[in-house]
């Protein structure tokens, strides 16, 4: 990977905080292209991913710290509680030794590097859902597609089997990256 991965997660992080700050009072309930959640409830799901990133790169197991994601984390600030988790999500990348430590998951061991990874491409996919629920700008940073898209080449079907993501939908072989890249997701253009 030609770039560091911490720098992609805090890149995706910026881009979809971004958009959270674009919501409108009347926009949290829309539905998103992730089946299930509406805006309230996937920016809920971030800001949990990133409570979770200062626990688990500490050493704790994911069952054990399961407990900062009950209930509504959004609180009556949705955008406050966003910016207040992303940045201890950042926070939590800055030692020198986060990337070769062991994060203990529900499915199992990764290194520090690999659950950044996870949590990167996690964030870029659904800066793309968000924006699209509240009709803003759906372009994803091309080089931040190109890092996801070859870091997901390895884990795409072991996502697909695990039911997380849809079947990749038919694509004509000139599609641009970023449409191949949320295809490999499951999105449609």
């Amino acid at each position: 990977m030609t770039m560091d991965i911490r720098e992609a997660y805090r890149r995706a992080l910026d881009a979809f905080g971004a958009h959270v700050h674009q919501v409108r009072a009347d926009q949290w309930r829309l539905p998103t292209a992730c089946a299930g959640w509406d805006v309230h409830g996937m920016v809920d799901h971030l800001v949990g991913e990133s409570l979770l990133a200062p626990q688990l790169l500490a050493g704790r197991q994911a069952a054990e710290a399961g407990e900062l994601t009950e209930g509504d984390l959004l609180g009556d600030d949705p955008v406050k509680a966003f910016d207040v988790a992303a940045a201890a999500a950042m926070r939590a990348m800055e030692p020198a030794d986060v990337l070769t430590r062991t994060v203990r998951l529900s499915f199992g061991d990764v290194s520090g590097a690999e659950y950044i990874a996870e949590l990167f491409a996690d964030t870029l996919i659904h800066t793309w859902d968000l924006a699209r629920a509240i009709g803003g700008d759906e372009r994803l940073d091309p080089e931040l597609v190109e890092v996801c898209a070859e870091w997901f080449a390895g884990a795409e079907e072991g996502y697909r089997q695990a039911g997380v993501i849809a079947e990749r939908p038919p694509l004509p072989e000139d599609t641009d990256p970023q449409t191949r890249l949320l295809a490999a997701w499951g999105r449609g253009g």
